[in-house]
């Protein structure tokens, strides 16, 4: 109880530390920020870390009132500040460019996933889990964390179904897959993909392959021994895996769901590549978009994503038998849980975004290790994606005359992996770090694993991240 009053003082304090007033960012430069705006945003995520513990039932049933409640509790507020048209354009560009894209990206890859399933008799050793960790870490390089995380999360559970003592295998899993997988391509995770749009090369990432094997042979060099701890203590209990037939069996049913998830990866890496494209530009070098309300609007290329991932799951549910999703235990609560909490995270994190867009510059950080952490540390409850264009801008204005040429400046490449390592691998720290961390989390509780809360999550994450991350900062970024 004690270790959980000094986190909870140490989150309130975090937002309260910043200065009394800053200049907001964008449209409302003229205005100050009041720190208390940030209270809603802060007060959604006490409640999503401390509400399973003390009214887990009242809580699932009334989940969308408490967000709803959140919202307006920000809402109101920033409309007496700087009125009603502001507060429906900040709520509505966050909603639209933002949230839109992200709930359908996860849904078309939870849907497309759900309809893949992996029949064995692969146990859950130490051994094999180890390599199903290493195994998604790659892939999620290929097609990002969350389709690595959505197409790797059952067949991980399958196979440890026999066990009692599994929650530690899901935790490592989203360490592994659901986030430090993803730096080696811009495919891999959101930020890097903003990176990429914005002049870093594609294959520029593969320079973080030394820091993502090291990180990756220090965690799965821990993750062996904690299992197989757990292993023999499940065997010891009497329990076995069960194998009906003798030999390794193992088959793929819902195979020609790749190439939907392939259509998803495509349709993300032409969410960067087409606003680029004059085709896709106004006569003033502007991105072609659909108007929606006073400023706001909705790129063509995003639209184009959203109909291809639609497209791709639709196509994937038509073209696959029921009996798969049955065999997988498909059900829609752990994508509906997410939307519910993720449009009150969306929304109310604005004004901490606004602080941070017009603050960041200004902090002096010029040091690969300031960058990391920086980067880091507020990519762990923040979106990572502005968090990492935040720390990019700074970077590029600082004046540096070598390195990677972006449209924001020149970056220098120690600097630029700084920024990159903390917005990836820091999504780990927290349930709501990275997108697929809580959808983990919703499928892993829904089949039976017994995940550690908000806050215990976080206790595995400071025993065993923060040390591997201090551990690349020595190593990598001093």
């Amino acid at each position: 109880m004690k270790k959980l009053k000094v986190l909870l003082c140490a989150l309130c304090s975090a937002f309260f530390l910043f200065p009394v007033n800053v200049q907001a960012a964008e449209s409302t430069q003229a205005a100050s920020v009041p720190v208390w705006l940030c209270i809603p945003f802060a007060g959604l995520l006490l409640c999503i870390a401390l509400m399973p513990l003390v009214k887990g039932e009242w809580w699932e049933t009334h989940q969308p009132h408490v967000v709803v409640l959140w919202i307006l509790a920000m809402a109101i507020p920033f409309s007496i500040v700087y009125g009603i048209g502001e507060t429906a354009k900040t709520v509505l560009e966050c909603t639209v460019n933002d949230y839109i894209t992200f709930i359908i990206l996860l849904f078309g890859l939870f849907c497309v996933s759900g309809n893949i399933t992996m029949e064995g008799d692969f146990a859950g050793s130490p051994r094999v889990n180890v390599g199903l960790l290493a195994l998604g870490t790659f892939l999620a390089s290929c097609i990002g964390t969350t389709g690595a995380s959505m197409l790797m999360v059952r067949p991980v559970l399958k196979m440890n179904s026999w066990r009692k003592r599994k929650a530690h295998i899901m935790i490592f899993f989203i360490f592994m897959v659901s986030n430090m997988g993803g730096i080696l391509t811009p495919i891999g995770d959101p930020p890097l993909l903003m990176g990429f749009m914005r002049g870093v090369p594609f294959f520029w990432s593969l320079h973080m392959l030394p820091v993502l094997l090291f990180n990756m042979a220090v965690l799965l060099f821990v993750f062996y021994h904690v299992d197989r701890r757990m292993y023999r203590k499940d065997i010891a209990e009497g329990r076995k895996p069960d194998i009906s037939k003798p030999g390794t069996q193992f088959r793929i049913d819902g195979l020609h769901n790749l190439i939907f998830l392939v259509m998803i990866v495509a349709a993300v890496i032409l969410s960067g590549v087409l606003p680029g494209l004059k085709i896709f530009q106004d006569s003033a070098g502007n991105v072609l978009s659909i108007p929606i309300f006073k400023g706001v609007s909705l790129g063509i290329p995003s639209v184009i994503e959203i109909v291809i991932i639609l497209a791709a799951a639709g196509l994937s549910f038509k073209t696959t038998p029921k009996e798969i999703r049955t065999r997988n235990h498909f059900t829609w609560g752990p994508i509906k849980e997410v939307a519910v909490l993720f449009i009150g995270i969306f929304i109310t994190m604005q004004p901490a975004l606004m602080l941070l867009r017009q603050v960041g510059p200004d902090l002096g950080l010029d040091q690969s290790y300031q960058l990391f952490w920086a980067t880091g540390v507020l990519s762990s409850f923040l979106d990572n994606t502005p968090t990492y264009l935040v720390f990019l801008t700074t970077a590029g204005t600082i004046g540096f005359t070598s390195g990677i040429a972006t449209s924001l400046g020149t970056v220098p490449v120690h600097l630029l992996s700084a920024i990159s390592c903390g917005a990836v691998f820091m999504g780990a720290n927290t349930y709501i770090g990275n997108a697929p961390n809580f959808m983990v989390k919703s499928i892993s509780d829904e089949n039976g694993v017994f995940m550690p809360s908000f806050f215990g999550y976080m206790l595995w994450s400071l025993g065993f991240l923060i040390p591997l991350f201090l551990l690349d900062t020595l190593i990598f970024f001093l």
